[in-house]
């Protein structure tokens, strides 16, 4: 009995399964675990304090990065609900010029994004994120009195350019607050924040067209920008004081000193390291692993599955069946929804399981199914529609393969930062000329080559999630006879 005992705790002094892993097995012993653990956070091991620090950044970081990220994509679905709204004809602008507004706002976000990433590291992140978010509002507000298409294209690639920072360096900051038990759903929930932007577009401009078109001699169209820029304002300005910058500069009013020192303590449990200044030796050291190369073609292929943000197929296809400007704001919100469910669906499973490749690879199906369907288009019309809105499904995708790379690198904050951003803004420099190719507005409403690439996209998107997956194991493995431990380890 003794030597069993021994052994016992040999195995748990060198085990490479973390201490939160063993208690809250111990406790799945002695406790079944309540229902509400399958959906959110059970951690039986978490102290008091803990979970109300959680809860602290729950109610102040995520909330403004949601917030943030709403009032982004609220900006971008604006462009696609306005073109279908009144804009195309007033501004007399060709099919052709639609894409030409994609291109030039993709230009702007593509350019952005590394030096942003670089900025984080002199400005606080609560000082550089709202100050972005003030100049992109403000650019909305011109938008409203653009008189030719040339004036929207000039102003979306000044707004591509600072709207550039958010997505990346938010997903840094989360990477940087949160453990793996808690990171996917947080990711999932953030990026949700973006279908119920889309949603409350379509229901802003169809009651600003049906409400205020013409009131002072604007168009419905350009009070959808007004009144978009009214929103972001109270918004950015909040992230002055809620963005809490990183557990180890943290300057947030409502974190306590004991609160900044369990988040620091927090992330060394999890060996997610803390950031130091990027230099730009730092690429060097990045560019000599696998993480960069294949996680920027993982991104490249997922932001490129589909058309670009501007074009809805779902919209364009009503507007050429004769549908109500109304109805044609309103019924492609259910897209979104789909998107809002889907993505915090698989963000809970993805938790649970402890394996993003194999809960991406469930949304990585829809898109293939639903992409081949309309590839095929000669279906009948209630499975046409099935396949516009359970297309959305696939979006989840992204936060988990953002999630993932912050597991991945999290060994190397530097390296974590530069990833991120290499992977977006790979897949938007794709996305600045692809989508021109693959979902020209000529082809609308019908897009044939458009839905035959993403049947294709979706199956290399499936072939490169387990590539990584496979060099992941690899490279745990590797770790693990180096350090001479053995052991289970976690899924990421």
């Amino acid at each position: 009995m003794g030597a069993e005992i021994k052994n016992q705790h040999l195995v748990e002094e060198t085990s490479p399964v973390s201490s939160e892993a063993r208690s809250l097995s111990e406790c799945s012993q002695t406790k079944r675990p309540p229902w509400w653990s399958y959906f959110w956070d059970y951690e039986p091991s978490r102290t008091p304090e803990e979970t109300a620090f959680v809860r602290k950044l729950d109610i102040s970081l995520l909330t403004i990065l949601c917030l943030g990220y709403f009032i982004k994509n609220l900006d971008q679905t604006n462009i696609s609900n306005a073109y279908v709204s009144g804009m195309k004809e007033d501004l007399q602008m060709n099919a052709n010029q639609l894409n030409l507004i994609d291109v030039a706002w993709t230009s702007g976000y593509v350019i952005g994004q590394l030096p942003s990433q670089f900025i984080l590291t002199k400005v606080r992140p609560s000082v550089w994120i709202p100050s972005c978010e003030l100049v992109w509002t403000i650019l909305t507000f011109t938008l409203a009195a653009a008189t030719t298409s040339n004036h929207v294209i000039a102003i979306r690639f000044f707004v591509g350019l600072v709207e550039s920072i958010f997505y990346p360096a938010a997903h840094f900051l989360i990477g940087s607050w949160y453990k793996p038990s808690e990171l996917g759903k947080r990711a999932c929930i953030f990026h949700a924040s973006s279908a119920v932007a889309g949603m409350f577009s379509g229901y802003l401009q169809s009651a600003v067209y049906t409400g205020l078109n013409g009131t002072l001699g604007k168009a419905g169209w350009q009070w959808l920008f007004i009144m978009d820029g009214l929103i972001s304002l109270p918004i950015c300005l909040a992230g002055y004081f809620l963005i809490p910058d990183l557990p180890e500069n943290s300057r947030a009013f409502y974190l306590k000193e004991e609160d900044k020192v369990l988040a620091q303590k927090r992330m060394n449990e999890i060996g997610r390291a803390p950031r130091r200044k990027l230099g730009w030796s730092i690429l060097k050291r990045v560019f000599q692993r696998w993480h960069v190369w294949l996680l920027a073609v993982l991104y490249i292929i997922f932001i490129n599955t589909g058309p670009s943000s501007s074009i809805n197929p779902l919209s364009l296809w009503m507007k050429a069946n004769g549908w109500s400007v109304t109805l044609i704001n309103i019924i492609p919100t259910a897209q979104s929804a789909v998107q809002l469910v889907t993505t915090v669906g698989f963000s809970v499973l993805s938790d649970y399981l402890r394996n993003r490749a194999a809960v991406m690879s469930i949304s990585t199906f829809f898109g293939f199914f639903t992409s081949l369907l309309l590839a095929i288009w000669t279906i009948p019309t209630s499975l046409k529609w099935f396949a516009f809105f359970v297309s959305r499904a696939s979006v989840a995708y992204g936060p988990l393969a953002m999630s993932w790379a912050n597991e991945i690198c999290g060994a190397d904050a530097e390296e974590r930062a530069v990833v991120l951003g290499i992977m977006n803004a790979a897949g938007y420099a794709f996305n600045a000329w692809l989508p021109l190719l693959t979902y020209p507005t000529l082809d609308s409403p019908r897009f044939s080559k458009g839905f035959i690439w993403s049947t294709a996209a979706f199956g290399a998107q499936a072939v490169i999630t387990w590539t990584v997956w496979a060099l992941q194991k690899r490279e745990i493995r590797r770790e693990e006879s180096k350090s001479g431990r053995g052991g289970d380890r976690e899924d990421a």
